[in-house]
């Protein structure tokens, strides 16, 4: 026992931190979403004020739940898998508070800014170049703690999780750099480097891996470390892994043509999007496959651990979204589906059926750990709070698969003289019902992080600085 009351005890605290700030802007950017999805049943909601219009927050809210939410889930969850699968501290605990710090400041700079619409109007890159530079600095400092951890790790191998984080982190580092390049003309104003279909192309190249990277690569890691945890055995097969791996991080950075089919993009960029999007079916279902096939023999556990139900049911919805993905991507499905409520449907699939789920579950399963508790104060709790997280994805994604394809058909039916069938606000109208569901599920979402806040509020409480401390002090024992 003295072996493990030494420097190689963890650093918990910048962990503690992100994943507190993880439920935190969760609760904040899922319910401005439930927010300007209730402005398009009930427009009045606008206030008619400049700064609280859809066209102004919904950037905010996007922003939010990706970077605020969705990042500190990341940065929490690989600070804590590569301690433990390194079996030592992280190498900068001054680096690791910076990152902490630097990564809330920029999502304070996020909610100063884009209701007041200084905005670069890029998709998931709109924060001007002020904001831009800061979080660059941020994520390279990331990296060097992250990769720093691991040059300096105890064990001979690195973990499979480990290699999903760092290609995030490096991925990301590139794509936020290289689309951001601008021309500044005010502190608040700055023009892109990029001109027409090359801006258009290199924003998309950023916009698909923001998704294939950020919400994907990145918590693939969290996956393979906190699926096994969970399920209490080992991942399926290790080979399956390192596969899933090279070709996920091959294939998808091909991908962000897709989103600009029948566009000024060349012909043959849109279509070689379209095969790689096609292709990319194979490495994403490898993954799922092979995290599912890790409860062989665990399946029992799914009826009295709700944790675990958050992780499977998140990998059940990562291949669906990953299946849809790629069918959305085929050209004759996407003249249909584009500029629709269907693509929205699609991403809050992955949103909030992947990337949200296997989030929360992982961090039910770190916060006792992280405060030297044995459980979380309710496992009611976490049972409520997956129904409805389950009711209120379904929910959200079948409205807006019946709002899409209603829109699509409106939208492209003819008359026999060649004018249009429909008028736009004719096919608005028939969205509302949809409207209205989606709000609703939504509502059911974000109500669930409510009572998340309260469970983990009542467990941290529960918990004292010496007991988190010890935790922090022998967890380097139980590591593997």
């Amino acid at each position: 026992m003295s072996t493990a009351i030494s420097p190689t005890a963890y650093n918990y605290k910048v962990v503690r931190q992100f994943a507190i700030m993880t439920v935190v802007w969760g609760i904040l950017g899922m319910g401005l979403g439930v927010f300007i999805a209730s402005q398009l049943v009930w427009p009045e909601l606008n206030f008619g004020l400049p700064w609280t219009t859809f066209g102004r927050l919904r950037p905010l809210h996007t922003n939010l739940v990706i970077f605020a939410f969705g990042g500190c889930a990341l940065f929490a969850t690989s600070y804590y898998v590569v301690q433990r699968t390194c079996q030592t501290r992280l190498i900068s605990d001054s680096l690791a508070a910076f990152t902490f710090w630097g990564w809330q400041a920029v999502i304070v700079g996020a909610i100063v800014t884009l209701p007041l619409g200084y905005t670069t109007t890029k998709e998931y890159a709109e924060l001007e170049w002020p904001l831009a530079i800061l979080l660059a600095i941020v994520w390279v400092t990331y990296g060097l703690v992250f990769f720093g951890t691991i040059t300096k790790r105890k064990t001979k191998h690195i973990y499979v999780g480990n290699w999903f984080y760092g290609a995030f982190i490096v991925v990301t580092a590139m794509l936020h750099i290289v689309n951001h390049a601008s021309l500044p003309v005010s502190f608040f104003k700055s023009y892109s480097a990029y001109a027409g279909a090359t801006d258009a192309m290199i924003q998309w190249w950023y916009g698909h891996n923001a998704v294939g990277f950020f919400l994907t690569t990145g918590f693939l890691g969290m996956m393979y470390y906190f699926v096994p945890k969970q399920a209490e055995r080992p991942i399926y097969s290790y080979r399956l892994s390192i596969v899933h791996f090279w070709a996920l991080i091959t294939l998808y950075i091909w991908a962000g043509p897709h989103h600009l089919h029948y566009t000024a993009l060349p012909d043959w960029a849109q279509s070689l999007g379209m095969a790689m999007s096609i292709i990319l079916l194979a490495p994403s279902w490898g993954g799922m496959i092979n995290g599912m096939m890790t409860l062989s023999g665990a399946w029992h556990k799914l009826r009295t651990d709700p944790i675990l139900r958050f992780l499977v049911v998140s990998l059940a919805f990562y291949g669906m979204s990953t299946f849809e993905g790629p069918m959305m991507a085929i050209k004759t499905v996407n003249s249909l589906s584009h500029y629709t409520d269907w693509t929205i449907g699609h991403v809050h699939a992955g949103a909030l059926g992947w990337v949200a789920m296997i989030s929360i579950g992982a961090i039910y399963h770190m916060i006792p750990k992280l405060f030297g508790r044995t459980q979380m104060h309710s496992i009611g709790l976490i049972n409520t709070h997956f129904w409805l997280a389950t009711i209120g994805t379904v929910l959200y994604i079948a409205s807006m698969w019946v709002n899409g394809i209603t829109q699509g058909l409106m939208w492209r039916a003819i008359n026999d003289d060649g004018t249009l069938t429909y008028s736009f606000v004719e096919a608005l109208q028939a969205s509302h019902p949809g409207f209205i569901v989606r709000a609703l599920g939504g509502a059911f979402f974000a109500s669930g992080m409510l009572f998340m806040a309260y469970n983990v509020w009542r467990t941290v409480r529960a918990s004292n600085p010496a007991e988190a401390k010890a935790a922090e002090q022998i967890a380097v024992v139980g590591a593997h």
